[in-house]
């Protein structure tokens, strides 16, 4: 472990004593804008009104803000800086669909409501560390930017975090916000290819057109062999089939029907053997259906489309961004564990730049359903945290 970059954080966390009394005082100012932020829609797709929130709230501390190609809020404190920047990210989007209701109550210590923790924390707590590094104290070599970004969720396929990291100079280090906690690191991405397979045929009466092949049969094949796939390899890795459908009508031959399968691993040579399994499960299943078929009718057929793919990859344990992390860790009193998701981080990873996903405090559950809650308890913890992580990488000098 390089000591030095131990002994810049430590030196760093006593430099910031006047500035991490302030995150004490702004804990109510955070938990405001996190309830404000929740309650505005952003499905993954439809994030443009809370990416103008957040762009009103980092341009009145000061920053200079655009709205990029892919809706992602960028913002960066003016200022001349040598080397590459420090990137602090926040995904804008939920999981949530337009009009659900995003009320947020209180139930004892617990906020409740949808997405007031993934990612009602992250934004707010980027928002904070907007504020408080422009009037930091700690000399910085380094630029810090601020992106909220957009399609982190589900099939967004993390579009806006894929579209900054392209599109941008290698950041110095990149720290995403998600979430609550103030103990774990996570610093390997888990991977993941995601599929969506169809099968066409003439369709037909239940009865009149029997013998026809059915894509629905042919799709439920195809479910149940990928079931009992095995998952081989050193690396964990897990298959899902996660949808599945088709048909107009209970007497009728359907003529399309599909499933949706997720392959996530942390490693990429165990996707693309997942992928090559898929694809031929999913001819299997198709030749199987049409070799039962009545002679003279039309042949189904079937496609395999690949509708996301998340990268792979780590950022080592000895690196000066996870050494500062696991290190910022322990001076707010906690102990550090390093974790494995699928994060923006995942993003910065494959663009090759040193890249984790940190809490930003507090503590959460029942992420992406509409009971999911927050509980500030101590959560000044993990915003020191995220201060300090962000502060150190901004001082080490720049090239």
């Amino acid at each position: 472990m390089p000591p030095r970059v131990a002994d810049v954080t430590a030196d760093t966390f006593r430099e910031l004593t006047r500035e991490r009394r302030w995150l004490s005082k702004l804990s109510d100012d955070i938990l405001r804008a996190q309830i404000d932020v929740a309650q505005i829609a952003a499905p993954t797709g439809a994030e443009r009104h809370r990416a103008r929130w957040v762009a009103d709230d980092l341009q009145r501390s000061g920053l200079g803000v655009v709205i990029d190609g892919a809706g992602n809020v960028v913002a960066r404190a003016p200022g001349a800086y040598a080397g590459e920047p420090v990137v602090v990210c926040a995904h804008l989007d939920t999981v949530f669909p337009e009009h659900t209701n995003l009320a947020v109550e209180r139930d004892g210590a617990r906020l409740v409501g949808p997405g007031i923790c993934d990612n009602g924390r992250g934004l707010a707590v980027m928002l904070v560390l907007a504020r408080v590094i422009q009037q930091c104290s700690a000399a910085f070599a380094r630029a810090v930017e601020f992106v909220a970004t957009t399609g982190e969720e589900g099939a967004g396929d993390l579009r806006g975090a894929k579209f900054y990291f392209a599109g941008n100079a290698r950041p110095f280090a990149v720290i995403a916000l998600d979430g609550a906690g103030d103990d774990r690191i996570v610093n390997t991405a888990l991977g993941s290819r995601r599929f969506r397979i169809a099968y066409r045929g003439p369709g037909g009466h239940s009865w009149t057109a029997f013998g026809s092949p059915n894509p629905v049969h042919a799709a439920a094949h195809a479910a149940a062999h990928l079931a009992r796939l095995k998952t081989r390899g050193a690396a964990r890795s897990a298959l899902t089939v996660s949808r599945i459908g088709g048909g107009v009508s209970i007497n009728a031959i359907p003529e399309e029907a599909w499933l949706e399968v997720d392959a996530r691993s942390t490693d990429d040579n165990t996707l693309e053997q997942l992928e090559r399994e898929i694809r031929a499960v999913a001819a299997a299943s198709m030749t199987e259906e049409n070799d039962r078929r009545a002679i003279g009718t039309i042949p189904a057929t079937h496609g395999v489309t690949r509708i996301g793919h998340r990268p792979c990859g780590q950022t080592t344990e000895d690196s000066p961004l996870v050494v500062t992390a696991m290190e910022a860790t322990r001076l707010v009193g906690r102990f550090p564990v390093l974790a494995t998701a699928s994060t923006d981080a995942n993003a910065a990873i494959a663009a090759g730049a040193p890249a984790i996903a940190i809490g930003g405090g507090g503590h959460g559950g029942d992420a992406h359903s509409t009971r999911e809650w927050f509980d500030d308890t101590s959560s000044t913890a993990g915003v020191e945290r995220a201060l300090t992580i962000v502060a150190t990488m901004a001082r080490l000098a720049a090239d």
